[in-house]
C-alpha cells in the first residue's frame, strides 16, 4: 500500500525502515522525520505523516510482542507514541487555525 504519494513510498518500506532503527535501540522514540531521514528522503505535504505515525505505532507494538517485551513495558510505551501523536496533531491543528485567520484577517 502507498503510504506517501510525494516519494512514492509504501508502508512496507516505512516497516523496515522502522524495524532496522528498532533493531539498534528498541526502546527509542521513533517519528517520522527519521523515518524519512533513514530512507533518504523529507516530507514534502507531510499529509502521509499521521498514516505514519500509526504504522510506527503498529510496528513497534509487534515489534516488542515478538521480543517478548513485558505487556507493561510495551503498553507503556505504546501510550508515550500516541500521546505524542496526539500532541502533535493538536499542535498542527493550532497552527492551521492561526494561518486561516491571519489569511482572513
Amino acid at each position: 500500500m502507498l503510504v506517501c504519494s510525494c516519494n512514492m513510498i509504501s508502508a512496507q518500506e516505512i516497516r523496515d525502515v522502522i524495524t532496522e532503527l528498532l533493531d539498534a535501540d528498541p526502546w527509542r522514540l521513533i517519528v517520522p522525520v527519521q523515518v524519512y531521514h533513514a530512507m533518504e528522503k523529507r516530507g514534502r505535504c507531510c499529509g502521509c505523516f499521521p498514516g505514519v505515525v500509526d504504522i510506527i505505532v503498529e510496528t513497534t507494538e509487534a515489534y516488542h510482542q515478538r521480543l517478548a517485551t513485558p505487556p507493561a513495558e510495551v503498553i507503556c510505551f505504546i501510550d508515550r507514541l500516541r500521546s505524542e501523536h496526539s500532541r502533535l496533531e493538536q499542535k498542527r491543528k493550532d497552527a492551521r487555525a492561526r494561518l486561516s485567520s491571519v489569511r482572513a484577517a
